[in-house]
């Protein structure tokens, strides 16, 4: 491995800014490579995950949510990926500096994944925080990305699936964060619609309906007075 470059951080688990919420996984990561505020790892983070492939109103929802949660008090948290994360993570760099995102990659921090997010990224990398567990170099592998996924579950306090079909990876992010104790919220859809499939699922599992910000700040109280 090469070396880590001057803008990249690496914290072990045991430093003072390993985030402890991470305990909370049978695995948790042995250490972590970040890149930007360091000092989000401490703030109250909602994650807003969904499909790659979300419908227009399914990025507007995206959008509005994390912006509403975003000026509630949380750090809105996402994967980076194509459809919902994207714009989640846009919308609240939108807001400006006062408001935060985190994205958690599945590639090492000098790798964009999606190639086209190259640029989002760097921002995120500017004015946010980038996490991940793989060393600069190494790039996308399938099996990455369950695990980058495990690490938005355990960081996160809730989930919000806004688009999500019945193999959705974001099912994935859900049922840790529900294995973990955090939060799970979904929106429901059109009961035909494919792309509300795993919404529908989560629901029946006990994830809460949510049509609208309020219903999730409901339920996270910390929001309202953010720590």
């Amino acid at each position: 491995m090469s070396s880590i470059p001057r803008t990249i951080r690496k914290i072990v688990r045991g430093d003072q800014h390993y985030p402890a919420r991470l305990n909370d996984l049978f695995d948790p990561p042995s250490c972590l490579y970040i890149k930007g505020n360091i000092g989000l790892l401490l703030m109250p983070m909602v994650a807003i995950v969904g499909s790659r492939n979300a419908s227009a109103k399914g990025l507007k929802n995206a959008s509005h949510f994390a912006q509403s949660l975003s000026k509630a008090g949380g750090a809105i948290i996402s994967g980076l990926a194509k459809g919902v994360d994207g714009a989640a993570h846009r919308a609240t760099l939108g807001l400006g500096a006062n408001h935060h995102t985190v994205g958690v990659c599945g590639t090492g921090l000098d790798i964009a994944y999606p190639p086209e997010h190259q640029g989002l990224m760097t921002t995120i990398g500017h004015h946010g925080l980038l996490v991940s567990e793989f060393p600069p170099g190494v790039g996308p592998k399938a099996f990455h990305f369950p695990r980058r996924n495990r690490i938005i579950a355990a960081l996160s306090l809730g989930v919000v699936v806004i688009e999500a079909a019945e193999k959705s990876g974001s099912l994935i992010t859900a049922r840790l964060a529900c294995e973990l104790g955090r939060e799970v919220f979904a929106l429901p859809g059109p009961i035909d619609d494919p792309l509300f499939g795993g919404c529908h699922q989560l629901i029946q599992q006990g994830a809460k309906l949510v049509r609208s910000p309020q219903d999730v700040l409901e339920e996270l109280i910390f929001l309202k007075n953010p720590i």
